[in-house]
């Protein structure tokens, strides 16, 4: 092995960051640019893969309670608590993850917790995997490995005078007058016309989404920088952004549990996702302009890794099917009145299902 020309050494020092000042991906300048969004982007995909294990954990100890000759109720299982707090744990790092990264790279990370919820069920729950698994794994990756690379970097401090100046921008007023429209469209077919299709609830969900991460990545920036010693609590604006998330999560939840409480989780969870993760990105862009000095080429193959990621979790979502507990009767023997053992609408798809049959019905179907 010989020596390397002085010139091979300068081009090795600049692609991986040598002593020499350079601009490749491990260089200090880069590094020194992206550190902090890089700090975002690891902290939201553990996060991420933190709330797919807690869900995992809490389906394994409803399973396990169901299997009980006596159940308890779930909330005395030290397992599900284990999972709620993993949840807990989850949700908090995916706040703090907003203030270090930009919304359009957090957001779609959510795509962590499809693939990790897939692959844990797998390992955990016995489930089989499935060559969409392994497709849909693969294209997600892909797509968040685009994401990564090709997201925009805004090395900006956020403080509270900036949030304040783009709550009162026009591109900001504009879109938020749209979306108060469109919201209001979709409540009146939902309220008035009985309109409860999942596109429709979903839609208000992803409304309501995009103001959600505008006021949680304002809240924690400001918490960020105050803890640098910064102070922006004192700032009104700090305890708007608060409320504005606290409603908007609110009202999120409510129309989320009536889709998934209408329709089926494998159809809500993709649907949402990219419902969300669109929103999400587009407040990004028109609130905090995250995009405002992107190359041509970044924004396309930024978009390009969101429509791979969008594609994997449809297809990980697509023809799963979702279990049911194998408990077909319950017995009432003991219930005062009930002479008799027998089924309670064992079909779970009657409208009745879960129902006590009368005496009369019984006689009646018996002749």
């Amino acid at each position: 092995m010989g020596i390397l020309p002085v010139s091979e050494g300068a081009s090795w020092n600049t692609s991986f960051g040598g002593p020499t000042t350079g601009s490749g991906p491990l260089s200090g300048p880069w590094y020194s640019t992206h550190k902090t969004q890089l700090l975002g982007v690891l902290l939201a995909a553990a996060s991420n893969f933190l709330i797919s294990v807690s869900l995992n954990i809490q389906k394994c100890a409803h399973l396990r309670l169901a299997c009980q000759a006596e159940p308890k109720p779930y909330y005395r299982s030290k397992l599900w608590w284990c999972g709620i707090t993993l949840l807990g744990l989850g949700e908090a790092g995916n706040f703090t993850a907003y203030g270090f990264a930009p919304i359009a790279l957090v957001a779609p990370l959510g795509c962590v917790s499809v693939i990790g919820s897939a692959f844990i069920s797998v390992l955990f729950l016995k489930k089989t995997m499935r060559a969409a698994d392994i497709l849909g794994g693969t294209l997600t990756v892909t797509g968040t490995y685009l994401l990564v690379t090709f997201a925009p970097n805004v090395p900006q401090e956020l403080t509270a005078r900036r949030v304040q100046n783009y709550l009162v921008s026009w591109p900001f007023l504009v879109y938020l007058i749209l979306e108060i429209i469109i919201f209001c469209l979709l409540l009146y077919f939902y309220k008035r016309k009985a309109v409860k299709h999942i596109v429709v609830l979903l839609m208000m969900v992803a409304l309501l989404a995009s103001l959600t991460v505008i006021a949680v990545k304002a809240v924690a920036s400001m918490m960020t920088l105050s803890a640098k010693g910064k102070m922006q609590l004192t700032y009104p604006v700090f305890y708007i952004m608060i409320v504005l998330m606290a409603t908007s999560c609110a009202f999120q939840v409510k129309f989320l549990n009536q889709a998934t409480h209408l329709y089926k989780v494998t159809a809500v969870v993709p649907i949402n996702f990219v419902f969300f993760t669109t929103s999400a990105i587009i407040s990004g862009v028109v609130f905090y302009r995250e995009f405002q000095s992107a190359a041509l080429l970044s924004v396309f193959m930024f978009l390009f890794g969101c429509l791979l990621s969008f594609l994997g979790v449809f297809i990980i979502a697509r023809n799963k099917k979702e279990e049911h507990l194998q408990i077909p009767f319950i017995d009432y023997g003991h219930i005062p009145g009930q002479k008799l053992t027998g089924k309670i609408q064992p079909d779970s798809h009657s409208s009745r299902y879960g129902t006590l049959n009368n005496e009369d019905d019984l006689v009646k179907s018996q002749s």
